[in-house]
Formats: structure tokens, sequence, C-alpha cells
């Protein structure tokens, strides 16, 4: 029963112990503990800062490239439409280009035809022209073989000729 009942002096040296205890352990350890508690807390503080910087940051750092990309798609669509307008600009000069040469050529060569046309026209008419005396001379030769009939046909042919003329 000892055991159950306290004893004064086991609590009188408990009680001592303790208080010694706790003296020493206020004087060493509480500064130690409480200090590194406060250091570990004051750590833990600017890390939540730091974190919700770089959170913000972050924020703002997503809004500058969202606001990049936008303003770079803007440019690449600018770019793109300047593009197709000089495409379809050098297309239609091409064009006009093309249809002034076009029809350069086109007027050369129907001046070139109508060149050869008429040459041809002239060529073969002084061929029809030569074989016709030709023809008319073996004809003539034939049928006159008197020297008065011949000179007859000339002086008929110089007037018809000087006829014409006036």
């Amino acid at each position: 029963m000892e055991l159950i009942s306290p004893n004064i002096g086991l609590v009188f040296w408990t009680t001592l112990t303790f208080l010694v205890l706790f003296l020493l352990l206020k004087k060493f350890a509480w500064p130690v503990i409480l200090s590194t508690l406060k250091e570990r807390e004051t750590a833990i503080a600017n890390a939540l800062s730091a974190a919700e910087k770089a959170r913000e940051e972050m924020k703002q750092l997503h809004a500058d490239n969202e606001k990049l990309l936008r303003e770079a798609r803007m440019q690449c669509d600018e770019i793109l439409r300047r593009g197709n307008e000089m495409r379809k600009e050098a297309i239609g000069k091409a064009q006009n280009e093309a249809q002034k040469e076009y029809d350069r050529l086109l007027e050369n060569a129907r001046l070139a035809i109508e060149t050869e046309k008429k040459a041809a026209i002239v060529e073969l008419q002084n061929e029809v022209a030569k074989l016709s005396i030709d023809i008319a001379e073996k004809i003539l030769r034939e049928e006159m073989k008197n020297k008065q009939q011949y000179d007859k046909l000339i002086e008929k042919s110089i007037q018809d000729i000087t006829n014409n003329k006036l």
C-alpha cells in the first residue's frame, strides 16, 4: 500500500527534481527550442510568401504570354493578309503583262500573216501572169503564122492599154 499512498519525502523529492529539471530546461533547452521553432515558423512564412509571389508572377507571366501570343497571332494574320494581297497583286500584274504580250504577239502574227498573204498573192499573180503570157505567146505563135496578124494584135493591145489608162 505504500505505493498507492504517497509518502511526503517522495512527493518532496519528486517535486524538487521536477522543479530543478524544469529550471534547467527553461534556462537551456526552451530558448533553443523556441528560437528553432521561431526560425522554422519564419522560414515557413517566408516560403509561403515566396510561393504566393511565385504564383502571382506565374499568373502575370501567363497573362503576358497570352497577350504576346495574341499579338503574335495578329501579326501573323496581318503578314499572311499582306502576303495574299501582294500575291494577288503580282498575279494580276503578271496576267496583265501576259495579256499585253499575248495581244502584241497576236498582232505581230496577224501582221506577219497578212504580209505573207499579200506576198503570196503577188507572187501567185506574177506566176499566173507569167503563165498566161507564156500560154498566150504559144497560142499566138500558133495562130499567127503571118506577120500582119501579129502586128495588128500588137497595135490593138497598145490601144486597149492606152484607153484603160485614160
